[in-house]
Order: C-alpha cells, then sequence, then structure tokens
C-alpha cells in the first residue's frame, strides 16, 4: 500500500477524533457517526438498481463510509460520478 494512502487514512482518522473530542459524548458521537456511513453504504447498494448509482463494496469504501460517516459516503458518490 503506497505511504500517501496510509498518511490520508491517518490525517482524516486524527481530524474524526478530534471532532469528536469536542463532543459531549465522544465515543458516543463516533458509533452513531459510523454506524450512519454503515447505513448510508448500504442504502446506495440496496438503491442501486433503482438510481443507477453503484459503489463497490471492498475495504476503501467501507473504511471511507464508517471513518467519515455520511460525508463520506458522498464523497464516495461524488467521486464515482465524476471520475
Amino acid at each position: 500500500m503506497p505511504a500517501s494512502i496510509i498518511v490520508a487514512g491517518a490525517v482524516c482518522l486524527l481530524v474524526v477524533a478530534r471532532a469528536a473530542a469536542h463532543q459531549r459524548r465522544p465515543v458516543r458521537s463516533l458509533l452513531v457517526s459510523a454506524l450512519c456511513g454503515a447505513a448510508g453504504l448500504a442504502a446506495v447498494a440496496l438503491l442501486s438498481p433503482l438510481t443507477g448509482f453503484s459503489l463497490p463494496l471492498n475495504t476503501f469504501t467501507v473504511g471511507c463510509s464508517v471513518i467519515l460517516g455520511l460525508p463520506g459516503v458522498i464523497l464516495l458518490l461524488v467521486l464515482n460520478v465524476f471520475l
């Protein structure tokens, strides 16, 4: 795995952890965000026959959706459309 991907992942983890640390309940905030991201990815996968948008289920997409939450799923959809 290239070092740039590892560095980018570490930066994303630090940003999410810092944002969660400023919440009243940081662990709960992280878990809710991860759950929302996983649910968003599942919704995209279930609705792909109707919408025409699909995301491959691999470690990158699952990791991005769990770490970044719903904004991560939206980011993946936007990247899928433009790239």
